[in-house]
């Protein structure tokens, strides 16, 4: 049998799955996978955390170091991420170049962190217009079973929330936590036939015909969206699972807390 055969039997089996409520690995339509939240796991990073979300392991680590703003931002520091898939992580993934799915994840990511204001970017200048804070979120996927984009954000959440500003060693005062204003955190929905599904498989990610990734902070502000394959999804779609993102959220935010 060939692989694109086996995949499409897979696909309709997955949508009559999900067409009775079910998913094929037995969790509920609204059910995200177990979530293990280890911090400070990259012990020369100034921040880190490594996520497992179902057997998806991907790493952050935060490193801060003094550098000059930007010149329409002189007052601010400055905040980079960056995504690399490694290929060891899965089959699909080779070296070389960035693939677009990584820049995708990195930039879905950043665009979180940077629309719900996680990060204090104006208390990261040092000397306005000459010196300031420049924070590099770097995402490394270790292991993908499906869901990328959620366990990247919460991985890079959770080392954000736990990092520090290493001021003594670049001169410039004492070392104190970097100051983290909101926690954003991404929910991804993918359509099989009428049902949108949490937390996606890698299985559930290739047969689905939609998916709608929205981010959320702990004031219940919708901050960010990202739609991806070609399904469209209602008016009332967007309302209801923005809501289902935001409970979602507050309970992923618990573990952060608790990690």
């Amino acid at each position: 049998m060939s692989d694109e055969v086996a995949a499409e039997i897979l696909a309709t089996h997955l949508l009559e799955l999900a067409k009775n409520g079910r998913r094929l690995d037995g969790r509920g339509l609204d059910e995200y996978r177990p979530v293990k939240i280890t911090r400070g796991y990259a012990g020369n990073a100034d921040g880190s955390a490594l996520v497992d979300l179902g057997g998806t392991k991907v790493l952050c680590g935060v490193k801060l170091e003094v550098g000059s703003p930007f010149g329409d931002t002189p007052n601010a520091g400055v905040l980079t991420t960056n995504a690399e898939l490694v290929p060891l992580s899965s089959p699909d993934y080779e070296p070389g170049p960035p693939s677009l799915q990584s820049i995708e994840v990195s930039r879905v990511v950043d665009r979180a962190i940077r629309a719900a204001e996680a990060v204090d970017l104006a208390g990261l200048s040092i000397v306005p217009g000459e010196k300031c804070w420049i924070c590099y979120v770097d995402i490394h996927v270790l292991d993908d079973l499906g869901n990328l984009i959620d366990a990247a954000l919460l991985a890079a959440s959770s080392a954000l929330t736990g990092a520090t500003l290493p001021a003594k060693r670049f001169g410039v005062g004492e070392d104190a936590p970097l100051k983290v204003l909101h926690v954003p955190i991404e929910t991804t929905f993918v359509r099989l036939g009428d049902s949108l599904l949490v937390d996606p498989t890698t299985e559930e990610q290739d047969a689905a015909q939609g998916r709608l990734t929205i981010a959320t902070d702990e004031l219940g502000n919708v901050c960010a969206m990202q739609k991806g394959k070609v399904g469209a999804f209602s008016p009332q779609d967007v309302v209801d699972l923005a809501e289902r993102a935001q409970a979602h959220g507050d309970r992923l935010r618990a573990v952060i807390r608790g990690a």
